[in-house]
């Protein structure tokens, strides 16, 4: 058996413009780069120019991304007065970071994210564009008191402690969607899983758990993992295997989330 909303999301992954459709969800921007202000890069070449390592390499550690991968850097991130004590270690990166050049250092500063990391806020994003047609609102007071159907899209911390305190959530993290019709509560995470293999399938995983981690509480609950992908795709993988076999889990796509919400 087949929960009748992975059924759907199978079908409609199969037989219509699902790639298509999906982009209005998370529309994913492989060029989208990370940037350095314009301060933080007249430091940086001031840095490297006078060779000042603790500098330079202070400066980079301010960065979104360190331009090398080293074991020691994110120790240095976290507590910046190991820069004095280690006076060797900090050479050692900065000799590195001169031989890969300013130019060099500069472009890897500002790569673009991979693409994964970009999908973190776009599902909530897709959600304030009213795409399912009630009243979102910000402050989970509100949403509590609220009769009709709604949603709540706020931050991860604020839907983390409503899910927690009223609807027997279990896990230290938060929610992507929390949304009440007729009187039920939805709550459940987005993921958009691009890949077969090891991450996507962790990725996965984590959903599930998120899924399962509602214990009963005041308020009827339906745990929901909204994920989108290549997991409708059959290739008798274990992920695939387990949306056939498993009805009692509402696993569906973002795509007929709405149509899910209406027929509560």
């Amino acid at each position: 058996m087949i929960n009748f909303w992975t059924e759907q999301s199978i079908i409609f992954a199969g037989q219509r413009n699902y790639l298509d459709e999906l982009f209005r969800v998370y529309p994913v921007n492989p060029n989208l780069r990370r940037e350095l202000s314009h301060s933080q890069t007249e430091e940086l070449i001031s840095a490297y120019d006078s060779r000042d390592n603790v500098r330079l390499v202070g400066t980079l550690l301010d960065a979104e991304l360190f331009p090398l991968k080293d074991s020691y850097v994110p120790f240095l991130r976290h507590d910046r007065g190991a820069i004095a004590r280690n006076p060797q270690t900090v050479n050692r990166i900065a000799g590195n970071l001169y031989q890969m050049g300013i130019e060099t250092i500069i472009e890897r500063c500002t790569a673009p994210k991979e693409t994964n990391r970009q999908m973190g806020p776009m599902f909530k994003n897709w959600i304030a564009r009213n795409v399912i047609g009630v009243p979102i609102l910000n402050d989970p007071e509100e949403f509590l008191r609220m009769n009709d159907n709604c949603i709540l899209n706020s931050s991860d911390a604020l839907m983390q402690d409503f899910s927690q305190k009223y609807l027997g959530f279990t896990r230290n993290k938060g929610v992507d969607f929390l949304a009440k019709f007729h009187g039920k509560y939805i709550a459940g995470e987005a993921k958009f899983l691009t890949d077969f293999g090891g991450h996507q399938n962790a990725q996965f995983d984590d959903a599930l758990s998120t899924l399962h981690s509602f214990m009963p509480s005041q308020f009827d609950v339906i745990p929901v993992a909204i994920i989108d992908g290549v997991i409708y795709i059959s290739n008798h993988s274990k992920i695939h295997e387990h949306l056939l076999h498993h009805p009692e889990d509402y696993i569906m796509s973002a795509l007929v989330l709405r149509e899910f919400l209406y027929s509560l």
